[in-house]
């Protein structure tokens, strides 16, 4: 097969312990899945799951002990950080119940949702959709991924993110609104998963603004850290 221009290569991530890269489909995301970080965004209660989604070339990968730098993006002065848990699908489906969800799973990894709030709340007083404040160039930065074996007990992990060494978040993945089973549900439910599927779970309370020259450094207890520098 000839092509009119070179395709882009495959985005992929690196695997904690292994040779070969985790390849990625595609990119979705839980919105507002935390209660306090609900409520400072305006709501309350255990509202439906909704979702979004980001390129797969929106990815910064940053690989274990680096530290990944992240241009600041045109068209905002509000860029903020949201610390998120990934999970890797590694296999497939559609309508998956959450009592098969974890079988799913290839692995975990550290994550943030850069978003440039300015343009996101624009689009939402206007009625229109958010991407631009969400789907932009390298607005997904992760870490390696933690194949399921190692990760150790993901639900009740521990989650951070600190800027320039002061704690920004500070929660645990067991406050999800919707838990990582009920998420992939929901999701499959809209969408076929595909092996290569990456899900950013949803981002505690703690949300805020960064700058050129800022250091972010999430955690997430046995996914390792993931550092940031802002360019």
């Amino acid at each position: 097969m000839s092509f009119v221009f070179q395709p882009m290569p495959v985005v992929s991530v690196p695997v904690v312990g292994q040779a070969e890269q985790f390849p990625v489909h595609r990119i979705y995301c839980v919105g507002r899945n935390y209660e306090e970080h609900a409520k400072e965004m305006g709501f309350t209660g255990r509202e439906a799951p909704f979702f979004f989604l980001k390129p797969a070339d929106s990815l910064v990968v940053v690989d274990a002990g680096q530290t990944g730098h992240m241009p600041y993006p045109s068209l905002t002065q509000n860029l903020h950080h949201e610390i998120e848990l990934v999970v890797a699908i590694g296999k497939g489906g559609k309508n998956i119940r959450a009592a098969d969800a974890l079988q799913h799973i290839f692995g975990y990894a550290v994550g943030l949702d850069m978003t440039r709030r300015d343009l996101q709340n624009e689009m939402k007083k206007l009625g229109r959709p958010w991407c631009i404040g969400k789907a932009f160039d390298h607005s997904a930065p992760i870490g390696p991924i933690t194949p399921v074996a190692q990760a150790g007990d993901v639900n009740h992990a521990e989650i951070s993110l600190q800027v320039n060494g002061v704690d920004r978040q500070r929660s645990n993945v067991a406050k999800l609104i919707w838990n990582i089973a009920e998420s992939i549900e929901h999701l499959s439910a809209g969408w076929e998963l595909q092996p290569g599927d990456l899900i950013y779970t949803g981002t505690p309370e703690g949300v805020a603004a960064v700058v050129q020259g800022d250091r972010l450094v999430g955690e997430i207890t046995g996914l390792g850290s993931l550092t940031l520098d802002i360019s």
